[in-house]
């Protein structure tokens, strides 16, 4: 495949992802959460392979999101608190089964997944 075929279909590949995450958290109910100029919640959380371990409604290997937007709603500092525990990792919290550290985002990105989880309750 010639370099500028591949790159129309990057573009196409994220433009889809894009929408289908936009439609995904519109099915859900929630208004998309949205970094400037980058992927919803869901389309990141899809991207970063946080639904390898998550699930929105079932226990899986990690607690269901919905679980988790429950557990923290109301409170304060939930936004941070996420958003430090994506990007930093955490043992305890929901079981035995530690969730690691995701070092591969930075940290708007995982201000954008944890304003996602929060809109799941």
């Amino acid at each position: 495949m010639k370099p500028k075929s591949q790159a129309k279909n990057k573009t196409a590949t994220r433009a889809a992802a894009l929408m289908l995450g936009a439609l995904g958290a519109l099915a859900l109910g929630a208004a998309p959460a949205r970094a400037q100029n980058g992927p919803t919640g869901l389309a990141l959380a899809q991207q970063q392979n946080c639904m390898s371990c998550h699930s929105v409604t079932r226990t899986f290997m990690g607690p269901p999101l919905r679980d988790v937007a429950a557990k923290y709603a109301g409170k304060p500092e939930a936004q941070t608190y996420l958003a430090r525990k994506i990007l930093e990792g955490s043992t305890g919290v929901w079981g035995t089964v530690p969730m690691p550290a995701n070092t591969q985002l930075n940290p708007g990105q995982a201000a954008v997944l944890a304003n996602w989880v929060l809109t799941l309750k």
